[in-house]
C-alpha cells in the first residue's frame, strides 16, 4: 500500500484487531508505519494478526483482553503504555450482535454484554486512553460505529441501540477531550466480514440491489481509508463527526 497517509512512529490500539474490520485496519496502519496493539478477547488471534503485522517492518504488540469488562481495560491500557510509551490512535472497533428467536426472548445477560461491548467498554477506554492523549500533547480517537443505529434494525435491536450511544458519546468525547483529542465515528454498513459466512448470502444481494446505492457489501480493506484519514493531520480540524462508509446504506 502507497504511503499516503505517513504514520512512522505512531503507535495506534485497535480492539478487536484480529479479525474482520479490525483486522484490515491493524494492517493498514501497519503498512502507512505505524506500531500497532492488537487487542482482542482470544490471544492466538491476535498473535496471528501480531506476525502480519510485523511482517510490513513495525512493531506489534499483542493482548488480551475483554473490553465489555472494565477490569480488564485499565490493566490492558497500562501494559500497552508501558510497551510502547504512548498511544496515539485508539480505534474502539470491538463488537458484537448475538442472534435471538424473539424481542422477548433477549435475556439481562445478553443485552449487557451487547451494551457492555459495543458502548460501555468504548466509553471506558475512551476516557482513560484520552487522558494519556491529552497529557503527552493530543490524539485520535475512532470509534467503529454501525448504519443499525440510525436505520431499524431487526434481528439487531440491542446492537443498534448501543451503536447509537457510541454516536452520541462521540460527540460528547469531542466537546470533553478537545482540542488536543479528536473524536470521530465511522458509521459502517453492511462489510463481508468473516462474520458474513453466516449470511443467507443470496437474500442479501438481492436485498443489497434494492435498498444500497453501491448494490453490495462492503469488503474489509474498504474501511481502512476512513480510518487513516480520521488518525492522521489531514483530519486536523475533524472531530465529532460520523462518517457513514456503507455504501449508501442508511
Amino acid at each position: 500500500m502507497e504511503k499516503i497517509y505517513e504514520m512512522s512512529g505512531k503507535v495506534v490500539l485497535i480492539t478487536g484487531g484480529s479479525r474482520g474490520l479490525g483486522h484490515s485496519m491493524a494492517l493498514g496502519f501497519a503498512a502507512q508505519g505505524a506500531n500497532v496493539a492488537i487487542v482482542s478477547r482470544k490471544l492466538d488471534s491476535c498473535e496471528q494478526t501480531a506476525e502480519e503485522v510485523r511482517a510490513l517492518g513495525v512493531e506489534a504488540f499483542p493482548y488480551a483482553a475483554h473490553v465489555g469488562h472494565w477490569d480488564e481495560i485499565d490493566p490492558m491500557v497500562e501494559a500497552v503504555m508501558a510497551h510502547f510509551g504512548r498511544i496515539d490512535v485508539l480505534v474502539n472497533n470491538a463488537g458484537m450482535s448475538p442472534l435471538y428467536p424473539s424481542l422477548d426472548a433477549i435475556t439481562e445477560d445478553l443485552f449487557d454484554k451487547v451494551i457492555g461491548v459495543n458502548l460501555k467498554g468504548p466509553f471506558r477506554l475512551s476516557a482513560i486512553v484520552g487522558k494519556h492523549m491529552q497529557a503527552s500533547g493530543g490524539g485520535s480517537i475512532i470509534n467503529i460505529s454501525s448504519s443499525a443505529s440510525v436505520s431499524p434494525s431487526p434481528t439487531a435491536e440491542p446492537y443498534g441501540a448501543a451503536k447509537a450511544g457510541l454516536n452520541a458519546i462521540t460527540r460528547s468525547f469531542a466537546w470533553a477531550m478537545g482540542p488536543d483529542v479528536r473524536v470521530n465515528c465511522i458509521m459502517a454498513g453492511p462489510f463481508l466480514t468473516d462474520i458474513s459466512k453466516a449470511w443467507d448470502m443470496e437474500a442479501f444481494n438481492e436485498r443489497a440491489a434494492r435498498t444500497i446505492p453501491m448494490k453490495r457489501g462492503g469488503q474489509p480493506d474498504e474501511i481502512v481509508g476512513a480510518a487513516l484519514y480520521l488518525a492522521s493531520d489531514y483530519a486536523s480540524f475533524t472531530t465529532g463527526a460520523i462518517l457513514a462508509v456503507d455504501g449508501g446504506a442508511h
